[in-house]
């Protein structure tokens, strides 16, 4: 399991790395493709899993707006099997803020107060501010990613 040190070393850095390197990447739900198509939940799969941190996941299939209409906890449900909810976030960490019924909304905090994620509103994967008006008002939960390799 990765722990605070690495997480804050070459750990962090690989999935901070990784995850800017979609920025730019057009909205698209359930895609999980860079430079084609991503939504906020693949934009986590595969961010993670490509910078080593968990093995391929497959969530199957989901309705676009399962955060509005349904209080089942489904990315809630993911982060606890991989992760670990923490206090304090730090780059690498992910934020799940919720909206509608259900935490719905995931992304990558890279440093600052920064984000990235991908954005319905925006059409792509974008960086963002945590403090933003769209984002503050929210309840969020981090989780810091385990090393499951």
């Amino acid at each position: 399991m990765a722990n605070q040190a690495q997480q804050t070393g070459s750990l962090a850095s690989h999935i901070v790395l990784e995850a800017k390197s979609w920025v730019g990447t057009p909205y698209h739900p359930g895609g999980r493709i860079k430079g084609v198509g991503v939504d906020c939940a693949m934009l986590l799969a595969e961010v993670y899993e490509r910078a080593g941190v968990v093995p391929r996941i497959d969530p199957g299939t989901y309705p676009p707006d399962f955060g509005q209409h349904r209080g089942e906890e489904r990315f809630k449900h993911w982060l606890e099997k991989h992760g670990t909810l923490v206090e304090d976030p730090m780059p690498g960490d992910v934020a799940l803020f919720r909206f509608g019924r259900c935490y719905s909304h995931g992304a990558i905090m890279i440093g600052g107060g920064q984000l990235v994620h991908a954005v319905l509103r925006d059409g792509m994967v974008s960086i963002g501010q945590i403090d933003s008006s769209d984002l503050s008002d929210r309840p969020v939960l981090f989780y810091r990613v385990n090393d499951g390799r």
